[in-house]
């Protein structure tokens, strides 16, 4: 019996994604989550709404600079001039996973673009109403991808130019 020959995976890892903008990383626990939501509201959309404070505040020794002593790796450590996105989107306004991804997608997409025109705090945008579904049918159509996309470059346009979230010029 013949071995069958399985194609190498073209998925990027979440490092090799993350490598095309370095000044973002992603806030993973509930703690930073919590803390960047107990932080200030910044900016927000008809659906979406962003929450922002400062880096010490989201997990102060993931955040601090490191030491020159310390034998950690560097990819353990997130830096001070990093900044860091969480992205929220709940069930109640996306009843549906495929929305909810989708939606997360370009939440990450668009931020991406914007991370250098934003200060480094840690951010979280969150889901804060629902898509109407009789306008939008399909749970991961391209009509709801673009209305998305819109909202996304509309709220980071207001971020990038709100004086507290702006990155210094």
């Amino acid at each position: 019996m013949r071995a069958v020959q399985r194609a190498a995976s073209v998925w990027l890892s979440n490092l090799g994604r993350a490598g095309a903008v370095l000044n973002v990383q992603r806030l993973k626990t509930r703690p930073q989550f919590q803390a960047a939501l107990a932080g200030s509201l910044g900016v927000r959309t008809e659906h979406f709404a962003l929450h922002s404070c400062e880096l010490a505040l989201v997990h102060p020794p993931k955040f601090a600079a490191p030491m020159a002593d310390e034998s950690s790796s560097a990819q353990e450590k997130i830096v001070a001039d990093v900044g860091a996105l969480g992205a929220m989107v709940p069930k109640r306004w996306a009843k549906r996973a495929v929305t909810r991804n989708a939606i997360k997608r370009q939440i990450y997409a668009v931020s991406e673009q914007f991370a250098p025109q934003l200060r480094p705090r840690g951010h979280v945008v969150r889901l804060r109403a629902g898509f109407d579904r009789n306008e939008f049918i399909s749970a991961s159509s391209e009509q709801l991808k673009s209305a998305v996309r819109a909202e996304l470059l509309d709220l980071f346009t207001r971020a990038s130019a709100h004086p507290q979230l702006r990155a210094f010029p």
